[in-house]
């Protein structure tokens, strides 16, 4: 990736170009079409990202004044620790800035962030049929082994 991407908090004016991206995550993911997020939800996360009493973060990874990526993040406390816990919730880049390094370099921006804030550790989920991006997260953090499971209420 060229030397002038910049990865930076997200700001209020940032949103249209942040919509696509967040769209693009959660089209990634599948929900989209009949099960697209409701958008009353897409306008809550937006709003949390600038509430002061909220734990969550976004910030872009940006490139001649144009959008290339996102990572959203928040803090939470622990059962079995004292300082808090980051955890990376969505990462998401262009098609046209996969492979060029700046997932790398939102990991590494979450990775200041938390350490700025006295976390002791970063940790996100993907989807086992997640390859591509599963290469860059062997680079970047250790598998915990633990698995994942969910129940709707």
């Amino acid at each position: 990736m060229a030397d002038d991407l910049r990865v930076r908090p997200l700001t209020r004016a940032d949103h249209a170009q942040w919509l696509p991206l967040w769209d693009g995550y959660n089209a990634f993911y599948g929900r989209s079409g009949e099960t697209a997020l409701d958008p009353a939800v897409t306008a809550m996360t937006w709003s949390r990202i600038f509430d002061a009493d909220e734990p969550v973060h976004g910030l872009v990874a940006e490139q001649d004044g144009r959008l290339l990526g996102l990572v959203h993040y928040l803090f939470h406390r622990s059962t079995t620790m004292i300082e808090p816990i980051c955890y990376l919730q969505d990462l998401f880049t262009t098609e046209q800035a996969r492979g060029k390094g700046v997932g790398r370099a939102l990991i590494e921006a979450v990775y200041d962030a938390a350490r700025a804030a006295g976390a002791s550790r970063v940790y996100w989920q993907t989807h086992e049929t997640n390859a591509t991006a599963m290469k860059l997260y062997d680079q970047v953090a250790d598998k915990s082994g633990f698995l994942v499971y969910r129940k709707p209420l």
